[in-house]
């Protein structure tokens, strides 16, 4: 099938909303790091995003408040306002066994950079890889509204992301942005053979490549995209 290349924000917000429906897991202690990561690396292909806490006033600025990265099933949301940017999961932002899929993929990296230099690989962007299927849109909320006929909601994006807790508001929102990145590449790949390979960004700019064709199998098998039009209803903790 192919894809309409834009679509206006009335068409997006008619659509049904998108929403993590898998577990959703706050890790706020470094006790909390080893059985996340752990679970983390028996993936192939896991969501990527981060929220910094928004600045109303000029001059002030925030570092990247949370880290989400999400497997087919569970979202973890390292909180790294509240731990340091751990070795453990460095391993995970640095192997390019795990494709690690998100949209402005540079520039989230360039911001946890702020926090801490490590070597980054193994990183997918969508908005890179869209424009190959003819879609001229770039941000998550309308790539999902073309690709899998859902709508993101951004309701929560200027939310405070250092406040002391998550509202359950905040937790499914940030848990749905990562987690929908793999599904709408991979709904892309099985739609329509496209010529080339997935480009595979790392700390160092483009460095590989993998093809496209290769059959990611997530921990769960194949996953499920859910369409959702009921109220949201509090997050998993």
């Amino acid at each position: 099938m192919g894809y309409i290349p834009t679509i206006d924000n009335d068409s997006v917000a008619a659509l049904p909303a998108a929403r993590f429906e898998g577990r959703i897991v706050i890790v706020d202690k470094e006790e909390q790091i080893e059985a996340a990561c752990n679970d983390l690396r028996s993936a192939t292909i896991i969501g990527f995003d981060t929220e910094t806490r928004p600045s109303f006033r000029a001059g002030v600025s925030y570092k990247v408040s949370l880290l989400q990265l999400s497997t087919t099933d569970t979202c973890y949301l390292f909180r790294l306002s509240h731990i340091r940017l751990d070795n453990r999961i460095l391993k995970i932002l640095g192997s390019r066994q795990i494709l690690k899929v998100g949209a402005d993929v540079a520039g989230d990296i360039r911001a946890l950079h702020a926090l801490r230099e490590f070597r980054a690989d193994g990183f997918v962007d969508l908005q890179h890889e869209a424009s190959r299927w003819g879609i001229e849109e770039k941000s998550l909320r309308k790539l999902s509204a073309i690709v899998l006929g859902l709508r993101v909601s951004k309701a929560q994006r200027l939310s405070n992301w250092e406040a002391e807790v998550l509202t359950p508001q905040q937790r499914e929102y940030a848990a749905t942005d990562a987690w929908i990145c793999p599904c709408i590449l991979e709904a892309m790949m099985r739609s329509e053979a496209v010529a080339g390979e997935l480009t595979i960004i790392s700390s160092s700019g483009v460095e590989g490549r993998r093809e496209e064709h290769t059959r990611h199998k997530r921990r769960h098998g194949r996953h499920r995209h859910r369409h959702h039009n009921n109220e949201a209803q509090e997050s998993n903790k």
